[in-house]
């Protein structure tokens, strides 16, 4: 029996929203996973949506980078730069609930505190900070400030886009590591939320995609310069994490988002004075 056309447009427009509704739920779901933001109550949660929603990673870091663009152009106007740029680093801790940060302190605790596999991962799953973390955390929180105000003194606008391409491409970077190495933490004593664990080829490459995204704003010389640096990290920092654990944790991958962020933020520097360097050089 042949459907009369409406109804096949009917069918074919419901399928479409049906669709565009779950990929909705899942951005939702990443939302939710990486921030303090407020997501809907009707949002749906399951194990296996949360490995599909890793997709949305890196679209989440452009909601982030977009909301610290605005708040620093906003509090600027009324004070100093350095003022304004502690003010959005505060804001950033706000919206994620130092997530990232609260990895990076995790495993500079578990790999530096201990030799065994197991008892690392034990580390790791204590919410108590050690002298590792603390030292790691502090410094990595300085090194973000004065890189943000090298990046500011030359050109605020200039600052604008390295948040946004910092916050998405830091997640892209930690995001696909999901796919490359195993799943070593135990979620059922796991004090982190749950993980996306699981990758498809096509979610690493809507991923990346979605992350690469603010690049089109940046010159030929820096893409080339920031993918670079961001693939050798990625293959040291993944030989390292199978060499110390296994494999990775939710905390290794906060402490891959952290480290990138801050390899975005050098590069951009290096470029901005590397030509007041080489007439030092010459």
């Amino acid at each position: 029996m042949i459907e009369p056309a409406n109804e096949k447009g009917q069918g074919n427009s419901h399928n479409s929203l049906t669709a565009a509704l779950a990929q909705l739920n899942l951005f939702y779901l990443a939302l939710s996973f990486f921030t303090r933001l407020p997501v809907p109550k009707t949002m749906i949660y399951s194990e296996a949506l949360l490995n599909k929603a890793n997709r949305y990673f890196s679209l989440v870091g452009l909601v982030i980078g977009l909301l610290l663009s605005i708040n620093y152009v906003i509090v600027s106007a009324f004070f100093p730069t350095t003022i304004a740029v502690l003010f959005t680093m505060a804001i950033s801790l706000m919206l994620t609930g130092a997530f990232h940060e609260d990895g990076l302190a995790d495993m500079a605790d578990g790999i530096g505190g201990a030799f065994a596999q197991q008892k690392r991962l034990a580390i790791m799953k204590d919410s108590r900070i050690g002298t590792y973390g603390s030292v790691t955390l502090l410094m990595s929180l300085l090194f973000k400030f004065f890189l943000l105000i090298e990046l500011a003194k030359h050109d605020s606008n200039y600052l604008l886009f390295a948040l946004v391409l910092s916050a998405s491409l830091s997640r892209a970077v930690a995001g696909s590591l999901i796919s490359a190495m195993p799943y070593v933490s135990d979620a059922e004593q796991s004090k982190s939320k749950p993980l996306a664990q699981k990758q498809s080829l096509a979610e690493l490459i809507i991923l990346i995609l979605i992350g690469a995204a603010p690049l089109v704003f940046f010159s030929n010389e820096i893409v080339f310069i920031l993918l670079l640096v961001l693939l050798i990290f990625r293959w040291l920092f993944k030989k390292w994490l199978m060499d110390k654990i296994g494999g990775f944790t939710g905390d290794c991958l906060g402490a891959g988002q952290q480290i990138s962020e801050l390899l975005i933020y050098l590069i951009l520097v290096f470029y901005l004075t590397k030509d007041n360097l080489t007439g030092v050089i010459g």
